[in-house]
């Protein structure tokens, strides 16, 4: 709904003040990046890791000289749809959910910032602004159902009021928060996968990016930790990447010549971009991080765990609504009869649950059982 202009902040800046206020981003702390909260301190949670998205976010958008509020705003809301147990969770709820409609954090982001969220007396959601509705939607790319599906419903009923345009690329800084996310994660999770003990440095000199940092860093540095000099080539990373991004979008935007946003969003193709080689250097260190990381023994103990107590959350929840809280309660009691609703109103509320949250309420429902 139409607002009054404030007399402090842009409307950007009121944007991403509403995010930083929500109730689902103060969540993010208790919800995992790859690691639990209860395995350290000192691992990333989401909440972290959305921060350092910002930043980098924040740098690229002001190097580029574009709206660096928007850029922020959606980097800060990007994973605000994530469930608890990272993608594990999301994959157990959208299979719980298959005869539903499915789950999908991107969709579930945009619901919450559009209808979830009650904070403010005229509207449900945070009333933001079209271009970070749409930067949300489309962060990844132009949103188009595949062939024989339809959209995701979260998209489809605000899109007939209001027309995201689909069918094209987001705007500038949607596309700088979505590398910024690349980015943030192909380089912090090398440094939380060190202090896990999941490789070696000597592994990480034998990767495409790192070696000549790690070479260099050495020569550098003779005589340092360990776990100082890995954090300085974690840092030397990602001002390359940076470097790396800005210079193959000004090249993109030079050859393009873009004379407005809405050239930016037709273009056909991406405006921000990785060389080709460090774009192949990252599909690298992604299948490095998948091997010995996401897929390492440790990690699958609590993907596994984490997967049983949201299909059993959910299944819980639904045969036996008396065991949701009384404002979730009342909601499905309202949609009495409507399977999918019903559905929808228990995977909105599993969502939500941080991972600490989602263990209490296991121990509650069901005890010791496994």
């Amino acid at each position: 709904m139409k607002e009054a202009e404030s007399t402090l902040r842009t409307p950007f800046q009121r944007d991403r003040d509403r995010i930083i206020h929500c109730s689902a981003f103060r969540r993010l702390r208790n919800k995992m990046q790859v690691f639990i909260e209860s395995e350290g301190d000192y691992f990333r949670t989401r909440l972290t890791h959305s921060l350092e998205v910002a930043q980098i976010a924040r740098t690229i958008a002001r190097t580029l000289d574009v709206d660096e509020d928007l850029a922020e705003a959606l980097a800060l809301a990007h994973d605000l749809g994530h469930t608890c147990f990272g993608h594990a969770g999301e994959a157990a709820l959208d299979e719980s959910m298959k005869d539903f409609g499915g789950f999908d954090h991107n969709e579930q982001t945009f619901r919450i910032l559009t209808a979830l969220e009650k904070r403010y007396a005229l509207f449900d959601g945070l009333n933001l602004c079209w271009e970070t509705l749409e930067g949300i939607a489309k962060h990844n790319g132009p949103l188009l159902p595949e062939k024989g599906k339809e959209l995701p419903p979260g998209f489809a009923g605000f899109c007939r009021k209001f027309d995201l345009e689909l069918e094209d690329h987001a705007g500038i800084e949607a596309q700088i928060a979505s590398l910024s996310d690349d980015i943030a994660y192909n380089t912090h999770d090398f440094d939380d996968g060190f202090r896990a003990g999941f490789f070696t440095l000597e592994e990480m000199a034998e990767l495409p990016i790192f070696s000549a940092l790690v070479r260099q860093s050495l020569q550098r540095y003779p005589g340092i930790e360990t776990f100082r000099l890995v954090h300085e080539i974690v840092r030397q990373a990602i001002g390359l990447l940076i470097e790396d991004l800005l210079a193959q979008t000004r090249h993109n935007l030079e050859r393009q010549r873009p004379q407005s946003a809405a050239g930016i969003r037709a273009a056909g193709q991406p405006m921000v971009a990785f060389s080709p080689p460090v774009f192949l250097a990252l599909q690298g260190l992604r299948e490095f991080l998948a091997a010995r990381m996401y897929r390492h023994e440790k990690v699958n103990e609590m993907v596994v765990r984490g997967q049983v107590m949201v299909k059993k959350l959910f299944g819980r929840y639904m045969d036996d609504p008396a065991r949701l809280p009384p404002s979730w309660r009342a909601l499905v009691d309202m949609d009495k009869g409507h399977a999918i609703k019903k559905a929808r109103h228990v995977a909105d509320y599993v969502a939500g649950m941080t991972d600490r949250f989602a263990e209490q309420e296991y121990q509650r429902l069901f005890g010791n059982e496994v």
